[in-house]
């Protein structure tokens, strides 16, 4: 899965060079979103106070193409726009060329896996179940999370290392007791909840990958008896058959919804209690004047970065469950791929050799 991509030479410029490109791509993006979390403030302050300021102001922070300086990385500083549509626009560009390059990365991780596949597997003799299934299907999901996935945890990383220290100084304008004599409270709350609704997911949802995988198996013996009565209608496909594997299907899939649904149950609980944590913790000091409107949705946005980025195994749950299920499969066809290696192609058996040269 990983070799078959990283160590072969063919596929070394999109595996490191197109990884590079995504990353620097993420980093920029991450960068765009500061830029935004400090807008939040300057613009909902002005809205607050709007009577103290004119038309104009208003009309400048959205479309004036002004340039403030911007750190990055903690000692490069360089100029950056400061209005809402000279900062959206280059990201939504950005955000789109990226999507459409993590695509195309994806597929040609499929392909490097595919092509590692074919060849061994056409010297087996020995039947494995669902051969075909994971080469066609299994190959293109887990290809497919790896890259959406990965990337999100490139971008989880980046957000955490712009935003954590944004979030640290925004936490002295936290105004409740004991609360705000902790330094940092902002990013210890997210850190305390994210922890927390971890260790609660991971016994909650402890049979998901098990059921993911065995439902992946009763589907492939549903479908391989369809595909062999394609052929054979009298042999094959009979409908008592079908109709008992397609049992196991119902019965595997309604433990399967059984499951989620008490997991969803538990997950949109958490989303409630992630979303009012920051107005808790500072809306309070709107009351004292301490906080303005725009602070207020600076603190909010920050901290849904940060909570978003510390709980990306949190709200990719059911994708990290899928993506354990497809690993065990394809580990297992894997395996089984050198358990039953013939060192030849079993097409080739009978078949007489060439004359030799004269």
């Amino acid at each position: 899965m990983l070799r078959s991509f990283f160590r072969n030479p063919k596929w070394a410029a999109w595996a490191y060079g197109g990884g590079a490109f995504l990353i620097l791509s993420i980093y920029l993006q991450v960068q765009m979103t500061v830029l935004l979390n400090g807008w939040y403030n300057k613009f909902y302050t002005l809205l607050q106070e709007a009577p103290k300021h004119n038309i104009s102001e208003f009309w400048a922070l959205i479309f004036q193409p002004e340039l403030a300086p911007h750190n990055f990385l903690g000692f490069i500083t360089l100029p950056m726009p400061s209005s809402f549509m000279w900062i959206a626009i280059p990201y939504v560009l950005l955000a789109t060329v990226t999507s459409y390059v993590t695509r195309l990365y994806g597929f040609r991780w499929r392909q490097a896996i595919t092509e590692n596949y074919i060849p061994r597997w056409r010297k087996v003799e020995h039947e494995i179940e669902g051969a075909s299934q994971r080469i066609q299907e299994d190959a293109m999901r887990f290809s497919s999370i790896v890259e959406s996935l990965g990337l999100s945890i490139v971008r989880a990383v980046m957000t955490l290392i712009a935003f954590i220290p944004i979030l640290w100084a925004l936490s002295a304008q936290v105004d409740l007791p004991i609360i705000r004599d902790i330094p940092g409270s902002l990013v210890w709350a997210s850190v305390g909840i994210t922890i927390g609704g971890m260790v609660i997911s991971w016994f909650v949802g402890w049979f998901l990958p098990g059921l993911e995988y065995n439902n992946q198996k009763v589907e492939a013996a549903f479908r391989k008896e369809l595909v062999l009565g394609e052929d054979d209608k009298i042999g094959h496909a009979q409908p008592e058959t079908l109709f008992s594997l397609f049992v196991g299907i119902k019965v595997n899939y309604h433990r399967l919804y059984l499951h989620y649904g008490y997991f969803d149950l538990w997950s949109n609980l958490y989303g409630q209690v992630t979303s009012l944590t920051p107005l808790l913790m500072v809306g309070p000091g709107m009351f004292t004047g301490a906080v303005t409107f725009g602070l207020l949705n600076q603190v909010s946005d920050a901290y849904s970065r940060v909570d978003g980025a510390f709980g990306l195994i949190l709200n990719n749950w059911t994708t990290l469950t899928e993506l354990r299920s497809i690993w065990k499969r394809l580990h297992e066809f894997e395996a089984n791929l050198d358990r039953y290696d013939t060192g030849h192609d079993v097409s080739d058996v009978g078949e007489p050799s060439p004359l030799p040269a004269e």
